[in-house]
């Protein structure tokens, strides 16, 4: 009932703008019919309302074409997010920690939930890695694209000669994996328990309650330390686990399909550089699509909706284009 709901919710707007559009062709036929009648007052107003229609037809035809692509029942599952400082040491997890309050400030603004499955914090205020979950209506669908390696150009707080530096953090979006989605055997699984590290508290260096799940087949290895139990630590885990899985068959079907797309938005390759944040010249570059934007400031805010949207058409034009 639920998936047909989500269908249904789809389909409602498609069905409704194709009963608008047959309307107007048939008010557009007897308009075309009254252009040619005797009464000039009469032609003037049929050949006006002709060209009203016609531009109402074309403004419906243009908003169908992308509502017609097939609809992955992907986008509206929840997302798990893997924020990552790459190179570029303590100015890579001050970074990587920009990416994870900008997204949290993105999540805020659209009314998503956020979970925290494991954070990891760095030197100065920075974060080595942070996994979360997002839930919300449409979450994947939204987030998918900010799939890849990020960079960041600005003069570091460490950096005493006020050089510029270049430096890294990459972020995996996956869609949140059902049971029913990847089928895990025991046999594939090696889990290790271990005592968490960080700071201190109940649970915390006193249990053997972290975990870490390696899938042997690919290799994949989690780790989980921030709940307070072993079988809580497990279960979340395993969570990540199946997203991740999941995410490498997507990223396969992708790359297959990327291979005859003009683009490279929505792809599985997690090492592309996919965007640029420029400090000195205020610039936000999305290189997969050469979407610059001069409003640093507010996409670190949150304010990442004119990127994605962007990057969406891109990705509808080049579906139609298919």
């Amino acid at each position: 009932m639920t998936a047909l709901g989500r269908e249904h919710r789809h389909l409602a707007p498609v069905i409704e703008m194709a009963g608008l559009l047959e309307k107007y062709e048939h008010e557009l036929a007897e308009a075309h019919e009254l252009v040619s009648v005797d009464d000039p007052e009469m032609a003037a107003e049929a050949r006006a309302e002709a060209g009203r229609l016609d531009a109402s037809i074309a403004d419906l035809e243009a908003r169908i074409k992308p509502a017609l692509i097939p609809h992955d029942p992907l986008d509206d599952r929840p997302a798990i997010v893997e924020i990552r400082a790459g190179t570029g040491g303590d100015e890579a997890a001050i970074f990587a920690a920009d990416l994870f309050r900008m997204y949290t400030r993105f999540a805020e603004r659209r009314g998503w939930r956020i979970e925290m499955l494991s954070y990891s914090e760095g030197t100065l205020g920075g974060v080595k890695e942070a996994v979360f979950k997002v839930k919300g209506e449409g979450v994947f669908g939204t987030m998918r694209w900010e799939s890849g390696v990020h960079r960041v150009q600005r003069v570091p707080v460490t950096e005493a000669q006020g050089r510029i530096h270049t430096s890294a953090a990459t972020v995996a979006v996956l869609p949140e994996a059902e049971e029913i989605d990847m089928k895990i055997d025991d046999k594939d699984l090696r889990i290790d328990v271990f005592r968490s590290s960080g700071p201190g508290g109940q649970s915390v260096n006193t249990t053997d309650s972290a975990v870490r799940i390696t899938h042997i087949p690919s290799g994949i290895v989690v780790s989980q330390q921030d709940q307070k139990s072993q079988l809580q630590n497990k279960l979340k885990g395993m969570e990540v686990l199946r997203a991740r899985l999941l995410d490498a068959r997507i990223a396969e079907q992708e790359a297959e399909r990327s291979r005859m797309r003009r683009t490279q938005v929505g792809t599985g390759d997690r090492s592309a550089k996919i965007r640029t944040y420029n400090f000195p010249q205020n610039r936000v570059t999305d290189h997969r699509i050469g979407f610059t934007m001069h409003e640093l400031s507010k996409v670190l805010d949150g304010d990442i909706e004119p990127v994605i949207e962007a990057l969406r058409g891109a990705d509808v034009e080049d579906r139609l284009g298919e």
